[in-house]
């Protein structure tokens, strides 16, 4: 394997002006260390940049395996510009982490098309809780940050603007 990074260092001065930005955050309950470190470093993220908080809206489900569903409700009840789909799936002693992440991923992808609103996939698939933790404000970063960004980047092309600078992931 190639050398690991931190997957949350990005080029700050390429994120523009995203203040008028409507952003929803859906995260799962399940795998709470995990998804809510997620979603406080995506929330602190998105603060960081500009984004403001009455422009946000935040919804907690029960698990990853409900996030395309609660996406399609916001996306249709809230009209936000881009939706953050936030969740956790370790893989077990079965196969049932492989389904579960293939469906989200796939209700994802669908909804991102037939509703022309981004959804994006910040949703963990680590084979045990210690890479978890390493993509959750670890050694590796925090996946949370990484899905603002990729928000922020979407959000932008979704209203018609274009980031000036590469942001340098």
């Amino acid at each position: 394997m190639g050398k690991k990074t931190n997957l949350s260092k990005y080029n700050e001065d390429a994120i523009g002006d995203i203040s008028e930005f409507k952003f929803a955050i859906i995260v799962a309950d399940w795998n709470p260390e995990i998804t809510h470190s997620m979603y406080n470093a995506a929330k602190e993220t998105l603060i960081k940049h500009g984004a403001e908080e009455q422009n946000m809206s935040i919804t907690q489900v029960p698990g990853t395996f409900e996030l395309p569903a609660a996406a399609r409700i916001i996306a249709k009840r809230d009209s936000p510009d881009v939706i953050i789909c936030i969740g956790c799936v370790i893989k077990g002693e079965t196969a049932h982490n492989e389904y579960i992440s293939n469906a989200v991923a796939q209700g994802l992808i669908q909804l991102s098309i037939v509703s022309g609103k981004p959804c994006i996939f910040g949703v963990l698939t680590p084979n045990n809780m210690e890479q978890a933790k390493d993509r959750a404000g670890g050694k590796h970063g925090n996946k949370g940050i990484e899905a603002a960004i990729t928000a922020i980047r979407m959000a932008e092309l979704y209203k018609g603007d274009t980031v000036k600078k590469k942001i340098g992931f």
